[in-house]
């Protein structure tokens, strides 16, 4: 169920709380190959399905980490949403970890958490706290502290 908030400062409301979970997105081999295409990063423990069955622990080709990573906004839209709001922009990274590989055909989702939320100009420059999870595994695969900057409309 997606938080709905009217406001972007209605969100600064949320310090500290547990904002749920997105919903689960299959990671295929098509998606895997595609940012490859995009990044030039074709190393073969992406993109090799069948050395990647001879080699892998799994037996499987793994996600890149920087695809988990890029899929965080899409994640993010069901969780939480602003109803009357301004432009967003993503403000940075303070930390990134990859903890744990995304082998084709898992599923992810985002966990969210807000730790701060600072005003800024019109705006306001919030903090999160995103977990990738991977179904059926304890470990998560990313772990990171990511910045949004959102402006009031």
């Amino acid at each position: 169920m997606t938080l709905k908030l009217e406001t972007p400062r209605a969100l600064a409301d949320c310090i500290s709380r547990d904002l749920g979970a997105s919903d689960w997105l299959e990671i295929d081999q098509a998606r895997i190959d595609a940012f490859a295409a995009t990044t030039g990063d074709d190393h073969w423990i992406h993109v090799d399905v069948e050395r990647a069955r001879r080699e892998m622990p799994d037996g499987k080709t793994i996600a890149h980490g920087l695809l988990t990573l890029s899929l965080v906004p899409r994640l993010q839209r069901s969780i939480w949403t602003i109803e009357r709001r301004g432009r967003g922009l993503n403000y940075g990274y303070n930390r990134v970890r990859f903890t744990g590989p995304v082998p084709v055909g898992a599923r992810i989702r985002l966990h969210q958490t807000l730790k701060a939320a600072e005003p800024a100009g019109e705006g306001v420059r919030f903090t999160f706290e995103a977990t990738i999870e991977v179904e059926g595994t304890s470990r998560p695969a990313l772990v990171a502290e990511m910045i949004v900057l959102i402006y009031e409309s």
